[in-house]
This record gives structure tokens, C-alpha cells and sequence, in this order.
């Protein structure tokens, strides 16, 4: 009978990492604002640190997600 009480308790949990995790965010993005020069060969780019961050972090993703049957041992290529 223990887990009709058990299931509120992982959800009050969840509810606050998740609040605690979004409050980090915030703090992080708050401290971030500055606004700084990137230079990549002939361009130059000025943007907040914060959208640079995040965005090599989705940059990072989608290459992880996209090159993530090189790191499988046995994944098959739809290759013929």
C-alpha cells in the first residue's frame, strides 16, 4: 500500500529539481549579458554571451545526435 504515496513524493521531487534547475538557468543567463565578438576566418560576429553558449550547446547536440552510430558497436548503416 506504500505506493499510492510513493508517486506524489517522486513528482514533488521532480517539481522541485526541475525549479531548481530552472532557477540556475536564469541566474546563468543574468550574469551572461555581456555582449561579446566572435571571429571565425573572414566574419565577425557580436553577440550576448549567454546565446553563444547555448548555442554551441545545441550545435553540440545535433552533432552528437547525428554522429552517434560511429560511438555504437554494432550499429548498422541503412547504407546499400
Amino acid at each position: 500500500m506504500s505506493m499510492p504515496e510513493e508517486a506524489p513524493r517522486i513528482t514533488k521531487t521532480k517539481l522541485t529539481l526541475a525549479l531548481v534547475l530552472a532557477a540556475m538557468v536564469i541566474v546563468f543567463t543574468l550574469q551572461n549579458t555581456e555582449v561579446v565578438e566572435v571571429k571565425f576566418l573572414f566574419w565577425s560576429l557580436s553577440l550576448s554571451r549567454v546565446l553563444m553558449i547555448f548555442s554551441l550547446l545545441v550545435v553540440g547536440m545535433v552533432l552528437g545526435w547525428l554522429l552517434r552510430g560511429w560511438a555504437q558497436p554494432g550499429a548498422t548503416s541503412n547504407d546499400s
